[in-house]
């Protein structure tokens, strides 16, 4: 009998993960989506990624809890740092510390007990131009701690980190996920969406999503809040 690959993947809820996910299981991998709760404004994006994980044909979907607002410093785990509701140059307070670090670690643990070849994350070129866990160079390190911190790795079975993304402008996300069949619709990208996740409509986060979708050429299904 054929032996199934199988990958994890991590999926927020959001446009770009849920393109991850339908890229890993386009390219044949048995996939085991794993979303993270760590103190984030809001549910919404968790909401969805049940929704994603179940349309997109996972294996299996796990929830696990982190308390990162407990650590703050950022907008997304603090509620007394405002959203910033503009382009921000430099590093914005929207980014969260140690977050990616903390969810590759939890995906790299999963994808040992799985058996896993591949460990699927959506950073992009979007993402790694504010923040410094989304760059490659980051992946490149990380994919090193796992080949030298799990048994698999040691014994000669190093786990891939994959990032089908990494090269990708919002408007070739949102085409490559259209064409493997992802409903954006019920996707959550917004940084304060609302408790029935509809849109700001006014952070980074809104902005370059609806200017992906402009840019596309693809009506624009986000659920915004009515101003």
């Amino acid at each position: 009998m054929l032996k199934h690959r199988s990958a994890v993947v991590l999926l927020s809820g959001g446009l770009d993960s849920a393109t991850a996910l339908a890229i890993a299981r386009a390219e044949g991998y048995v996939c085991h989506a794993l979303s993270v709760a760590y103190g984030q404004r809001h549910s919404a994006e968790l909401d969805a990624s049940v929704k994603v994980a179940k349309r997109l044909g996972a294996a299996s979907h796990r929830l696990i809890q982190v308390n990162l607002d407990l650590i703050g410093g950022s907008a997304l785990t603090d509620r007394s740092i405002a959203v910033p509701e503009g382009e921000t140059p430099g590093i914005p307070v929207t980014y969260v510390p140690a977050r990616n670090t903390l969810f590759l670690s939890l995906a790299m643990g999963l994808a040992e007990v799985q058996s896993a070849e591949a460990l699927y994350i959506g950073v992009n070129a979007v993402d790694y131009s504010g923040y410094p866990d989304c760059r490659p160079e980051f992946i490149a390190a990380f994919e090193r701690v796992a080949q030298l911190a799990t048994r698999s790795g040691v014994e000669g079975t190093a786990l891939k980190i994959e990032t089908p993304l990494i090269a990708l402008s919002k408007a070739e996300i949102i085409r490559c996920g259209t064409a493997l069949g992802v409903d954006f619709a019920e996707t959550v990208s917004c940084y304060q969406a609302d408790a029935q996740g509809r849109a700001c409509g006014r952070c980074d986060s809104c902005r370059l999503r609806r200017e992906g979708f402009e840019a596309a050429g693809i009506a624009d299904p986000t659920r915004y809040v009515a101003v």
